[in-house]
């Protein structure tokens, strides 16, 4: 992997200027014209590696700047230090390492200096494996034992093969790491959520239309409910606008489908929020459910895409055990990301409490504003599926009743 920039950005934001991609130059590794065409022609007689779901969000991001200032998947310098100090070997952070990993039968015949072809998986392709299954080139700069322990152990405080990170990790990621920057040829075929698939320099031309200064991003992977509304429009009160940011790569199974969200997240912003003060877009990225460290990730993602400020919540990114409890502490993300001065992010973090309707005051608080003897109102997870696939609409105070609708008609259909 090499930087796009080799000094670590240390300076503030200006509110002035728009906000600087990480590590000061956004990235543009997408090949076109004449390049392209010959890079083509050197990919047909190249062998050729087929990429999972995740790693096709990776090298889509790589290619577009959202994964700024990486140019390509990591070396072995850079991925020990990601490991050891969530920063790359020149001391810019960054949190989780961006790896392309296979057994060692198929990366050891790779060298330094030869170049592999990236393809889609069969069901993103058209089958045929011509050229419209070539994604990208990956120009072979490293070849390195890649410990899969020492990975899922400190980005995901666990070797517990059921947390989703860690069985990526250990199933589909091999023992040997390749290494070096990559050529976009083709983009990644999407015939979903066109209007909304942004990349990080039109979400800045977006931004600079308007007139934004100041941005807050929201990442999601589930619906809208009442406590984000109110986080996300307190966060509105201080920016000039807001973006929400869900994530539409891979996750895993039990998830709420992408489709299934996007309707619900249309139809909250047409009801209740200021349409001039929103926007909507996707983010491409796969979830890794990585919580302390994928806040930081996330953070940094969304600075490339022009954001100056994010939300991060109670268990960020966080996912639960078979028996229910989670992998990572309620606020163990907001602690983890305070680690890093905001010199070195380059981006303003909102930290947010655990938000509820309380029946008491007749509105929306936090621990930090409720009253004594506030009364929650409250649905668990379980209880909420129950509800939906009833077709009973949960509390108007959890969640907006168009939001519930969406969400009863996808629980009926087997959607959820």
């Amino acid at each position: 992997m090499s930087n796009a920039s080799s000094s670590v950005s240390g300076a503030a934001f200006d509110l002035m200027k728009p906000i600087a991609p990480h590590g000061g130059v956004l990235v543009d590794r997408v090949l076109t014209g004449r390049a392209r065409e010959e890079a083509l022609r050197e990919a047909r007689a190249l062998p050729r590696i087929v990429l999972h779901d995740f790693e096709v969000s990776d090298v889509e991001m790589i290619a577009s700047g959202a994964l700024s200032p990486l140019t390509g998947f990591l070396g072995q310098q850079d991925f020990a230090s990601v490991l050891e100090s969530a920063r790359l070997a020149n001391g810019l952070v960054w949190s989780i390492p961006i790896l392309l990993a296979r057994p060692a039968a198929v990366a050891e015949k790779l060298r330094p200096g030869s170049s592999v072809a990236l393809a889609l998986p069969a069901q993103e392709s058209s089958g045929g494996g011509g050229d419209e299954s070539l994604l990208a080139i990956l120009r072979v700069k490293e070849v390195f034992p890649h410990d899969r322990e020492a990975h899922a152990q400190k980005v995901f405080g666990t070797t517990d093969a059921a947390h989703p990170g860690v069985a990526r990790v250990k199933q589909q990621m091999g023992e040997v790491a390749i290494a070096g920057e990559i050529d976009l040829l083709n983009p990644v075929p999407h015939d979903d959520f066109t209007d909304q698939r942004l990349s990080p320099r039109q979400t800045r031309s977006l931004f600079q239309s308007r007139g934004w200064r100041t941005v807050v991003a929201f990442q999601t992977r589930n619906p809208i409910h009442r406590a984000h509304e109110y986080l996300t429009k307190v966060a509105l009160e201080v920016v000039d606008g807001l973006m929400i940011h869900p994530l539409v790569g891979e996750t895993k199974a039990g998830d709420i489908p992408a489709p299934v969200r996007m309707r619900c997240y249309e139809v909250l912003l047409e009801n209740y929020y200021p349409r001039d003060r929103v926007a909507l877009a996707v983010f491409p990225a796969a979830m890794r459910y990585a919580g302390p460290r994928e806040s930081v990730f996330h953070a940094i993602a969304r600075k490339n895409y022009g954001v100056t400020h994010f939300i991060v919540g109670r268990d960020h990114a966080g996912v639960n055990r078979p028996d229910g409890k989670p992998y990572y502490g309620t606020y163990e993300a907001q602690e983890f990301i305070s680690r890093f001065p905001r010199a070195d992010l380059g981006i303003e973090i909102f930290k947010f409490e655990n938000t509820f309707f309380d029946r008491r005051t007749g509105g929306m608080v936090s621990e930090k504003t409720k009253p004594a003897g506030a009364d929650p109102v409250s649905v668990s997870g379980t209880k909420m599926r129950e509800l939906l696939r009833a077709g009973q609409l949960p509390p108007a105070e959890v969640t907006r009743p168009e939001v519930a609708k969406i969400l009863i008609e996808a629980a009926q259909n087997g959607n959820l």
